[in-house]
């Protein structure tokens, strides 16, 4: 019987990443605690959010996509050996110079930049009012 409601193609490939990464399912620490949101009486009734901790890195995830136990434990591991790669092969200063950028771009103008910006429009105002026909008076 499959450990996971899933194709035993998909639990192979779990496996196989899992060996990879070398992440032993002796060094995940899992739980189960109630989800929350949709789901109706199943979700209050039974604790079908799943949470896993890997120990040696200290990773943790959370899972609630489903409101199926099983698969929810299967999703979560997936989620997990994603950030571990993620660790071992060095995307986390990628992502955080990612957000950086955004940070940066979302930041407020300089008083400079800004005053700037507003005699440009105010130029580009001038040009145009040039071009408006004449009123008759």
């Amino acid at each position: 019987m499959s450990a996971f409601p899933v194709s035993l193609e998909k639990e192979n490939q779990l496996a196989q990443r899992m060996a990879a990464l070398d992440v032993r399912e002796a060094e995940i620490e899992e739980s189960f605690v109630r989800s929350g949101g949709h789901g109706g009486q199943n979700v209050n009734k039974v604790s079908t959010c799943v949470t896993l901790l890997h120990r040696p890195t200290g990773t943790k995830v959370k899972c609630q996509e489903t409101r199926q136990q099983g698969l929810n434990r299967f999703i979560a591991r997936r989620l997990l050996l994603d950030k571990i790669e993620a660790l071992k092969n060095g995307f986390v200063a990628a992502q955080r110079a990612e957000v950086e950028k955004i940070r940066r771009q979302k930041r407020k103008r300089s008083r400079r930049a800004k005053n700037k910006l507003l005699a440009d429009k105010s130029h580009h105002a001038d040009k145009k009012a040039t071009r408006r026909p004449v009123a008759p008076e």
